[in-house]
């Protein structure tokens, strides 16, 4: 079955829609030009994310982000910004991207969340991320994270393959602009591999990107093989 999403998106002759791009790999796509058309599309429809393309449209996307998120709760939604667009309150959205990035980057982002079961649990490969009760079950192991483990694992979760900054990490874990000492999130990533990792000290999902942050690695399903003709 297919993954319904709601795209909100306005009509720019200066760049292309990315509805195509998503039709393309699966995803069945409803599309609606504003903010007014969302909250009346999302009375018939239980979307599976809502993507807000505020560039495409002369609006920060806030306000629209605030009133679909009041009414779907849950929904995980994703905004997208012009590069210098001003006005986008980072918090209202589960996810932010700024332009330009490529379809693959949305599609990333998009992944977890499609992932995502009736019972609130983020997958991603063979790790499973319980949002309510903040459970980690990965290759046998179950732990319960702290709330700073929890945002950790979640934001690696919401962003797999994709390198995170140490500066953004610590800014947003301990919520302060101070960078002079960010030793206490290698103590956080060390703890967080030690409920992940078979062997904490040869990590298999969260690599060190010496000098710039960490990722998240988990191997993408595999696809089965074209049988051969005989």
């Amino acid at each position: 079955m297919k993954h319904l999403i709601l795209l909100v998106e306005g009509k720019r002759a200066d760049r292309p829609s990315f509805m195509s791009g998503l039709s393309k790999k699966g995803y069945e796509i409803e599309s609606v030009p504003n903010g007014s058309s969302a909250l009346k599309a999302i009375q018939q429809l239980n979307p599976k994310a809502v993507i807000i393309d505020a560039a495409s449209m002369r609006t920060s996307g806030t306000r629209i982000c605030t009133s679909l998120r009041a009414a779907l709760d849950k929904t995980p939604i994703l905004l997208i910004a012009g590069e210098n667009q001003e006005g986008i309150d980072e918090n209202c959205a589960d996810q932010v991207l700024r332009l330009p990035f490529t379809l693959q980057k949305l599609l990333n982002r998009l992944r977890p969340y499609m992932s995502m079961n009736e019972n609130k649990k983020l997958e991603c490969g063979p790790i499973k991320l319980d949002i309510k009760e903040r459970w980690l079950h990965c290759d046998g192991k179950k732990t319960r994270l702290t709330p700073r483990l929890f945002f950790l694992m979640e934001a690696f979760m919401s962003h797999p393959g994709e390198v995170l900054l140490r500066e953004d990490l610590f800014r947003k874990l301990w919520e302060t602009d101070y960078l002079g000492d960010t030793r206490s999130l290698d103590v956080h990533i060390s703890w967080l591999r030690q409920a992940v990792e078979e062997d904490p000290r040869n990590p298999k999902y969260i690599k060190t990107e010496r000098g710039i942050g960490y990722r998240l690695e988990v191997e993408k399903p595999k696809r089965p093989g074209k049988t051969a003709k005989k």
